[in-house]
């Protein structure tokens, strides 16, 4: 049970997800609080929704045949 909470859990490989939807609930917390204006909080939500979108590409580039080549490289080189 620890080890599973240590390595991060079901939310292990959704770092840049969990982030990206904290900064947009910060952001609309901090716009119906009073403690930003409607253009602030809209950049501050289009930047983070832009990272969660440029994060979800990069995973699927560089992949062949459903294979990261990567990973393909990497077991060449060690062989």
């Amino acid at each position: 049970m620890i080890r599973k909470i240590i390595r991060g859990g079901f939310l292990r490989d959704r770092r840049t997800q969990v982030m990206s939807a904290v900064g947009i609930l910060s952001a609309v917390a901090a716009y119906l609080v009073g403690d930003s204006d409607v253009f602030a909080m809209l950049q501050a939500v289009f930047t983070m929704g832009g990272i969660y979108f440029l994060h979800k590409s990069n995973k699927t580039k560089g992949k062949q045949h459903g294979q990261d080549s990567r990973k393909i490289s990497e077991q060449g080189r060690h062989r």
